[in-house]
């Protein structure tokens, strides 16, 4: 019984030590309250949000390039955008993310006023398919992690949008889906596109820069 309880620690010493070990280091005011509430939130992320190695994917992204007019498709409960949003808020950005469920979307805009962030997200309410080809633009990022029929569309429905060194990304690339495998050889193919996977994300995230 004893062996168990110790075992049981280790894990949890384990699990904890892994999730800080994802996060950048903190130097500001805002850096330390939404390190903190996403530590707090550490393992209760269901409802398809991505996980937090795949957030700092997005963050790292976003950072390195510059990035600062961006859009996410499919915001679940917030949690890709608040590491998009993180960024966004160092590079000077605003990110617009689109949520069709009432329920899911009210639980995101908590969210991101407990971690800091709604001066920084532009949340909508609405179908993404009707939202997304009347976006205006230009945009240099891209995150897509919505219905996966649909990836393609939103692809060709954002491209023109996007500027050069530009990159449209998506989540669960590595489903053996029809809906996928289309995307995928679309966005390999595509003459205006560099497209790469993040061999870190156990999901699998394209990234296709804009050239």
């Amino acid at each position: 019984m004893m062996l168990k309880k110790i075992i049981a620690g280790l894990l949890v010493l384990l699990s904890v030590s892994g999730v800080r070990g994802q996060f950048p280091e903190a130097k500001t005011a805002l850096d330390k309250k939404v390190e903190s509430f996403l530590k707090e939130q550490a393992g209760q992320w269901r409802d398809m949000n991505v996980p937090v190695a795949d957030g700092r994917i997005l963050y790292d992204l976003v950072l390195s390039n510059n990035y600062r007019q961006a859009v996410e498709i499919g915001t679940s409960t917030g949690h890709s955008a608040i590491w998009i949003a993180w960024a966004l808020s160092k590079t000077g950005g605003k990110l617009i993310t689109i949520e069709i469920d009432k329920k899911r979307y009210l639980e995101a805009l908590r969210n991101f006023r407990k971690a800091g962030l709604s001066a920084y997200i532009d949340a909508r309410l609405g179908d993404a398919h009707e939202i997304v080809p009347q976006l205006p633009g230009p945009y240099d990022f891209v995150f897509c992690d919505a219905d996966k029929w649909w990836y393609k569309n939103y692809f060709v429905a954002m491209e023109l949008k996007l500027k050069s060194g530009g990159c449209f990304t998506a989540h669960n690339t590595s489903m053996r889906s029809d809906e996928i495998r289309e995307f995928i050889d679309y966005i390999k193919k595509h003459p205006g596109f560099k497209t790469t996977f993040d061999s870190t994300s156990r999901s699998g995230i394209s990234v296709s820069y804009k050239k």
